[in-house]
């Protein structure tokens, strides 16, 4: 893929679609390139974290341990999709397995990289700051949605 089809589909990303050209220049530019065989991890389950992943080809499927330890599908990845994205500014671990459903290829972009590029361009950390303040929005409403499924009966 030419260094303009990563820009094109970097542009696409929800986290990246306010980002300049020459931002995206700088994210494909400084990332490295990845394959990943059909039915090969990208990464598991509670593995540190120093990066994020955007899936460049292919389709991955989220796992996640239950209570008895069973894998369990909680999610799907495909082209275009970021996976990790709070890795790029913070120590994590991964909160899923990421399985390759066929052979995949991803962009790895590593938080230092990242971190330079919030130093050079403050914009971007005001960016991601209301990205997570978005989710977090949404994430309340939903709890808030479900909060009179767990009231007790005659408790208002």
């Amino acid at each position: 893929m030419a260094l303009t089809d990563d820009i094109t589909l970097l542009s696409k990303v929800p986290l990246f679609e306010d980002f300049n050209d020459e931002m995206l220049r700088l994210i494909a530019f400084g990332s490295e390139r990845k394959k990943v065989a059909k039915n090969r991890p990208l990464f598991h389950e509670g593995s540190s974290a120093d990066c994020a992943f955007v899936v460049m080809s292919g389709h991955f499927k989220l796992m996640q341990r239950d209570r008895k330890g069973k894998p369990v599908q909680v999610g799907e990845a495909d082209v275009g999709d970021l996976l990790g994205e709070l890795a790029i500014i913070s120590s994590a671990n991964r909160k899923v397995t990421a399985m390759a459903e066929e052979d995949s290829e991803v962009m790895r972009i590593h938080r230092p990289m990242f971190r330079r590029m919030m130093e050079e361009y403050p914009e971007i950390a005001k960016m991601f700051s209301d990205r997570i303040k978005r989710n977090l929005a949404v994430m309340l409403d939903e709890i808030t949605k479900l909060s009179p499924r767990f009231e007790e009966p005659g408790s208002t």
